[in-house]
Protein backbone atom coordinates (compact mmCIF):
# COMPACT_ATOMS: atom_id res chain seq x y z
CA UNK A 1 0.00 0.00 0.00
CA UNK A 2 2.81 2.38 0.73
CA UNK A 3 4.49 1.59 -2.12
CA UNK A 4 1.77 2.42 -4.24
CA UNK A 5 0.74 5.64 -3.01
CA UNK A 6 4.48 6.83 -2.93
CA UNK A 7 4.28 6.14 -6.48
CA UNK A 8 0.91 7.98 -6.86
CA UNK A 9 2.22 11.03 -5.12
CA UNK A 10 5.76 10.68 -7.18
CA UNK A 11 3.59 10.14 -10.82
CA UNK A 12 1.58 13.66 -9.57
CA UNK A 13 4.71 15.39 -8.73
CA UNK A 14 5.98 14.95 -12.00
CA UNK A 15 3.20 15.63 -13.96
CA UNK A 16 2.99 18.93 -11.76
CA UNK A 17 6.85 19.68 -13.31
CA UNK A 18 5.79 18.40 -16.90
CA UNK A 19 3.13 20.78 -16.93
CA UNK A 20 4.87 23.81 -15.70
CA UNK A 21 7.46 23.03 -18.48
CA UNK A 22 5.02 22.50 -21.18
CA UNK A 23 3.35 26.08 -20.47
CA UNK A 24 6.58 27.77 -20.34
CA UNK A 25 7.65 26.69 -23.37
CA UNK A 26 7.15 29.34 -26.34
CA UNK A 27 4.02 28.28 -28.53
CA UNK A 28 3.29 29.03 -32.13
CA UNK A 29 0.54 28.02 -34.47
CA UNK A 30 -0.80 24.82 -35.76
CA UNK A 31 -4.08 23.30 -36.89
CA UNK A 32 -4.35 19.14 -36.30
CA UNK A 33 -7.42 16.52 -35.68
CA UNK A 34 -5.99 13.63 -33.85
CA UNK A 35 -7.99 9.96 -34.24
CA UNK A 36 -6.30 8.59 -31.16
CA UNK A 37 -5.18 9.65 -27.63
CA UNK A 38 -3.38 7.32 -25.03
CA UNK A 39 -2.95 9.25 -21.32
CA UNK A 40 -2.03 8.08 -17.94
CA UNK A 41 -3.33 10.56 -14.75
CA UNK A 42 -3.25 9.94 -11.33
CA UNK A 43 -5.30 11.78 -8.31
CA UNK A 44 -6.38 11.84 -4.95
CA UNK A 45 -10.67 10.49 -3.34
CA UNK A 46 -12.28 13.69 -1.88
CA UNK A 47 -15.97 13.03 0.09
CA UNK A 48 -17.83 16.09 -1.00
CA UNK A 49 -20.89 16.14 -4.10
CA UNK A 50 -18.46 16.28 -7.45
CA UNK A 51 -18.28 20.24 -7.70
CA UNK A 52 -16.93 19.75 -4.18
CA UNK A 53 -13.18 20.85 -4.81
CA UNK A 54 -14.42 23.96 -7.58
CA UNK A 55 -16.09 25.31 -4.34
CA UNK A 56 -13.28 25.05 -1.60
CA UNK A 57 -15.79 22.56 0.22
CA UNK A 58 -13.61 18.95 -0.80
CA UNK A 59 -11.86 17.13 2.30
CA UNK A 60 -9.62 14.67 0.89
CA UNK A 61 -8.98 11.18 1.98
CA UNK A 62 -6.01 8.56 2.08
CA UNK A 63 -7.45 6.97 -0.99
CA UNK A 64 -5.27 7.40 -4.42
CA UNK A 65 -5.49 6.21 -7.94
CA UNK A 66 -3.70 5.41 -10.70
CA UNK A 67 -5.08 5.02 -14.13
CA UNK A 68 -4.23 4.28 -17.46
CA UNK A 69 -6.52 5.69 -20.39
CA UNK A 70 -7.10 5.44 -24.27
CA UNK A 71 -9.58 7.17 -26.20
CA UNK A 72 -11.01 7.26 -30.13
CA UNK A 73 -12.63 9.92 -31.82
CA UNK A 74 -15.56 8.36 -33.25
CA UNK A 75 -17.39 11.76 -35.04
CA UNK A 76 -16.54 14.86 -36.01
CA UNK A 77 -19.04 18.14 -36.94
CA UNK A 78 -18.62 19.48 -39.78
CA UNK A 79 -19.38 23.29 -38.85
CA UNK A 80 -18.09 23.14 -35.06
CA UNK A 81 -15.33 22.49 -32.97
CA UNK A 82 -16.92 19.78 -31.54
CA UNK A 83 -16.29 15.71 -31.37
CA UNK A 84 -17.02 12.62 -30.07
CA UNK A 85 -14.96 10.50 -28.17
CA UNK A 86 -14.95 6.92 -26.34
CA UNK A 87 -12.93 7.24 -23.43
CA UNK A 88 -11.44 3.68 -21.67
CA UNK A 89 -9.54 3.37 -18.44
CA UNK A 90 -7.88 1.15 -16.30
CA UNK A 91 -6.47 1.88 -12.97
CA UNK A 92 -5.45 0.89 -9.33
CA UNK A 93 -7.08 2.07 -6.02
CA UNK A 94 -4.99 2.25 -3.02
CA UNK A 95 -4.80 3.72 0.65
CA UNK A 96 -8.44 3.12 2.92
CA UNK A 97 -9.27 -0.34 -0.10
CA UNK A 98 -7.12 -1.47 -2.57
CA UNK A 99 -8.90 -2.61 -6.07
CA UNK A 100 -8.96 -2.32 -9.64
CA UNK A 101 -11.68 0.02 -12.08
CA UNK A 102 -12.08 -0.61 -15.51
CA UNK A 103 -14.70 2.38 -17.18
CA UNK A 104 -15.67 3.30 -20.40
CA UNK A 105 -17.51 6.58 -21.16
CA UNK A 106 -18.83 8.62 -24.70
CA UNK A 107 -17.08 12.13 -24.61
CA UNK A 108 -17.99 15.09 -26.29
CA UNK A 109 -15.15 17.50 -26.84
CA UNK A 110 -15.32 21.10 -27.35
CA UNK A 111 -12.09 22.80 -29.22
CA UNK A 112 -12.79 26.42 -28.85
CA UNK A 113 -12.01 29.16 -26.71
CA UNK A 114 -10.70 32.55 -27.18
CA UNK A 115 -7.05 32.36 -26.45
CA UNK A 116 -6.72 29.16 -27.97
CA UNK A 117 -4.09 30.76 -29.73
CA UNK A 118 -1.79 31.19 -27.03
CA UNK A 119 -2.76 27.96 -25.33
CA UNK A 120 -5.14 25.28 -26.84
CA UNK A 121 -7.64 24.53 -24.10
CA UNK A 122 -10.37 21.66 -24.90
CA UNK A 123 -13.12 20.71 -22.20
CA UNK A 124 -14.17 17.25 -22.41
CA UNK A 125 -17.42 15.51 -20.60
CA UNK A 126 -18.32 12.68 -20.52
CA UNK A 127 -21.54 12.12 -17.99
CA UNK A 128 -22.73 8.60 -19.11
CA UNK A 129 -20.39 5.96 -18.86
CA UNK A 130 -20.30 3.02 -16.43
CA UNK A 131 -17.35 1.60 -13.83
CA UNK A 132 -16.76 -1.64 -12.83
CA UNK A 133 -14.68 -2.26 -9.22
CA UNK A 134 -12.88 -5.61 -8.68
CA UNK A 135 -14.12 -4.88 -5.18
CA UNK A 136 -17.00 -2.92 -3.06
CA UNK A 137 -14.89 -0.01 -1.96
CA UNK A 138 -15.65 0.84 2.12
CA UNK A 139 -16.11 4.60 1.10
CA UNK A 140 -19.00 3.52 -1.28
CA UNK A 141 -21.26 1.66 0.83
CA UNK A 142 -24.73 2.43 2.42
CA UNK A 143 -25.59 2.66 5.39
CA UNK A 144 -26.23 -0.96 5.36
CA UNK A 145 -22.74 -1.70 4.68
CA UNK A 146 -23.72 -2.82 1.26
CA UNK A 147 -22.60 -1.45 -2.49
CA UNK A 148 -22.10 -1.74 -6.42
CA UNK A 149 -19.48 -3.37 -8.45
CA UNK A 150 -21.02 -1.08 -11.60
CA UNK A 151 -21.69 1.95 -11.06
CA UNK A 152 -22.15 4.88 -13.69
CA UNK A 153 -19.16 7.14 -14.79
CA UNK A 154 -19.16 10.94 -15.36
CA UNK A 155 -15.52 12.64 -16.25
CA UNK A 156 -15.34 16.19 -16.54
CA UNK A 157 -11.91 17.63 -18.24
CA UNK A 158 -10.08 20.27 -18.80
CA UNK A 159 -6.95 19.62 -21.37
CA UNK A 160 -4.15 22.48 -22.47
CA UNK A 161 -1.88 22.11 -25.02
CA UNK A 162 1.19 24.04 -26.69
CA UNK A 163 -0.45 25.45 -30.26
CA UNK A 164 3.47 24.25 -31.63
CA UNK A 165 2.81 20.74 -30.37
CA UNK A 166 -1.24 19.75 -30.17
CA UNK A 167 -0.52 16.47 -29.62
CA UNK A 168 1.18 16.72 -26.17
CA UNK A 169 -1.97 17.32 -23.95
CA UNK A 170 -2.29 18.08 -19.89
CA UNK A 171 -5.34 17.41 -18.21
CA UNK A 172 -7.17 18.32 -15.42
CA UNK A 173 -10.19 15.12 -14.45
CA UNK A 174 -13.13 14.98 -12.17
CA UNK A 175 -13.11 11.33 -12.41
CA UNK A 176 -16.79 10.15 -11.00
CA UNK A 177 -18.65 6.78 -10.04
CA UNK A 178 -22.31 7.26 -9.19
CA UNK A 179 -25.32 5.24 -8.73
CA UNK A 180 -27.36 7.64 -10.79
CA UNK A 181 -29.89 9.07 -8.70
CA UNK A 182 -29.96 5.00 -7.26
CA UNK A 183 -30.70 3.70 -10.49
CA UNK A 184 -28.02 1.31 -10.19
CA UNK A 185 -28.30 0.69 -6.88
CA UNK A 186 -30.39 1.58 -4.11
CA UNK A 187 -27.90 1.30 -1.27
CA UNK A 188 -27.76 4.93 -0.37
CA UNK A 189 -24.39 5.38 -1.04
CA UNK A 190 -22.59 8.27 -2.91
CA UNK A 191 -20.30 6.38 -5.19
CA UNK A 192 -16.45 8.17 -5.37
CA UNK A 193 -14.93 11.11 -6.59
CA UNK A 194 -10.98 11.73 -7.42
CA UNK A 195 -9.33 14.79 -8.63
CA UNK A 196 -6.58 14.17 -11.19
CA UNK A 197 -4.19 15.54 -13.15
CA UNK A 198 -3.04 13.80 -16.06
CA UNK A 199 -1.03 13.71 -19.33
CA UNK A 200 -2.09 12.10 -22.94
CA UNK A 201 -0.03 11.75 -26.51
CA UNK A 202 -2.77 12.39 -29.42
CA UNK A 203 -2.10 10.60 -33.00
Amino acid sequence: MRTLRRLVLRVVQRLRILSLAVLLLPVGAASEEFDWGVGVYAGQYYDTEPAGWTQGRASYQDQYLVALTASKTLWRAAHLPLSLELDGMIGQQSGVAALTEIAVVPVLRWSSFPWNEYLQTDLRLGPLGVSYTSSVSPLERGPGGKGSQTLGFLIIELAFSRTAKPSEELFLRLHHRCSVYDKLNNYGANGEDFFALGFRHRF
